[in-house]
């Protein structure tokens, strides 16, 4: 197995969750005398710093030319000044629309181990194991026109747009992927007030039929949010359009008590991206105590959707829960009676123990 694969620390905690995630993806290589080949480059504050560029055209040439990009994070208040084209989101966006990934997969899932790290009450949240398909390149965060009115701002304005093409093609990734967990979707929408919604929900349901297997099943995305602290092992696949899928995937993180264990996939379009759903935390950069659960699980993601190595993506992910049963936890997770450790440290028990988890699989077949 050959892959070649770009990787972009980024800004803030990106560099050091990153970093543990690229640890991990050379442990798999090493195990398995894969070929994994990585290339570093620059993008958000960092690019803006050395190029002048939040997204230099020789980011986008390495990642047009990988099998797969793997994104720490991007943002930092002192670009704040800057113009809108101009700052490190503007590079985050433009990354997605050169990949043409049009589906981002966000699970959130409460590992055994830390369903008592949520503000939600334990019996609420144990067992929950959500994926979510936000689709990504449509919505308000691209749809023309958009901008500000008068020479002082005075409004500003932005269009939401969606075709039938576009909601059938990231409905039937939701619905595949339905197939292969526990066989229900459920669809948000806004359908009450908002035509791109209606439309939505129209063309959800005829697809719907194409998949009599699958139970499909329509709420309003507030009622959604509220679902979602409430009952949130009722969910299983959760599709949704732009603006409502980061905010309901980025909601969930108060499911396992941290965004910082919270991966995503954004797949579908020339080369697949995997970066993990939290921001780049400026505030704690360079104190090694970020979480690289999330970033980790992103490569584990990789490996499954990317190269197809399922067994390895199910390695990756059976260390995480090996680690975390045994104690260890990083400052956001911490508490009493648990072993804190650094995000460094975090990342060589992960290694450690995906190891053993793959020994012992071996072993096992052997006999």
């Amino acid at each position: 197995m050959k892959l070649k694969i770009t990787v972009l620390p980024g800004d803030g905690i990106g560099p050091e969750v990153t970093r543990e995630a690229v640890r991990i993806l050379r442990c798999v290589a090493d195990l398995n005398n894969y070929d994994f080949e990585f290339t570093e480059r620059a993008i958000g504050g960092v690019a803006i710093d050395q190029f002048g560029t939040p997204l230099p055209a020789e980011t986008i040439e390495s990642c047009l030319a990988s099998n797969a990009v793997l994104l720490g994070a991007v943002g930092s208040p002192k670009y704040d000044h800057l113009p809108p084209e101009k700052r490190v989101e503007a590079g985050l966006l433009g990354l997605r629309k050169a990949l043409k990934g049009f589906a981002n997969l966000r699970p959130a899932i409460v590992y055994p181990g830390i369903a008592d790290c949520s503000p939600l009450k334990e019996e609420i949240v144990r067992g929950a194991d959500i994926m979510f398909v936000r689709e990504l390149l449509g919505g308000l965060y691209f749809g023309e026109p958009r901008g500000f009115v008068g020479a002082n701002h005075e409004a500003a304005f932005n269009t939401m747009r969606y075709s039938v093409e576009e909601i059938e093609r990231v409905g039937r990734v939701a619905f595949e992927l339905a197939r292969k967990r526990r066989k229900k979707v459920t669809s948000v929408d806004k359908a009450n007030v908002l035509e791109t919604s209606q439309l939505w929900r129209q063309v959800v349901t005829l697809l719907g039929k194409e998949y009599p297997d699958v139970k499909l099943e329509h709420t309003y995305v507030d009622a959604c949010a509220m679902r979602l602290v409430t009952a949130p092992t009722s969910f299983d696949v959760v599709l949704t359009e732009n603006l409502f899928g980061d905010i309901l995937s980025d909601e969930a993180g108060v499911l396992s008590g941290s965004l910082g264990t919270l991966a995503s996939a954004t797949i579908g379009g020339d080369v697949d991206l995997y970066e993990p759903v939290h921001g780049s935390a400026p505030d704690i950069a360079g104190k090694s105590i970020a979480n690289p659960i999330g970033a980790i699980a992103s490569a584990a993601m990789l490996l499954r959707h990317t190269a197809k190595l399922d067994q390895d993506a199910r390695d990756i992910e059976q260390a995480i829960v090996k680690v975390i049963d045994s104690g260890y936890r990083t400052k956001d997770l911490a508490r009493e009676g648990k072993f804190e450790v650094s995000t460094t440290e975090m990342g060589k028990l992960v290694e450690q123990a995906l190891a053993e988890v793959v020994d012992n699989r071996r072993a096992y077949h052997a006999v």
